[in-house]
């Protein structure tokens, strides 16, 4: 198998979760640390990392220490031509699904200290 196919299968498998495509989408939106998206997509925070880990080593986000926070963002200048062209479709494909549009809702409204301090 060709280097390249094993690379594009590689940002597939990235996108094959809907977890994950739901991260993306909220990203999009703001930078958020894995408490906030923990509690959007309220699943166990050893997951949630998991699914940030797969997103970030396929480089499709970076992640930035600021004080006790890791916030995770999309990856501004990824150097991979294919992750520019899937991260500005997206909105193609899933921007007016229900639960995209909730998850964008509850992310303007989350407060981090609050949802952090569990």
């Amino acid at each position: 198998m060709s280097y390249l196919i094993k690379e594009n299968t590689k940002l597939f498998k990235a996108l094959s979760d809907p977890n994950r495509l739901r991260i993306l989408k909220m990203l999009q939106s703001k930078s958020l640390c894995v408490c906030e998206i923990t509690d959007v997509l309220n699943l166990a925070t050893s997951t949630v990392s998991k699914h940030l880990s797969i997103l970030r080593d396929t480089g499709f986000i970076i992640e930035e220490k600021d004080g006790k926070w890791v916030n995770y963002m999309i990856n501004p200048r990824p150097s991979d031509n294919r992750i520019s062209s899937i991260l500005a479709t997206l909105d193609f494909w899933i921007n007016d699904d229900n639960v995209i549009i909730l998850d964008k809702q509850k992310i303007q409204n989350i407060n981090r200290i609050e949802v952090c301090g569990r």
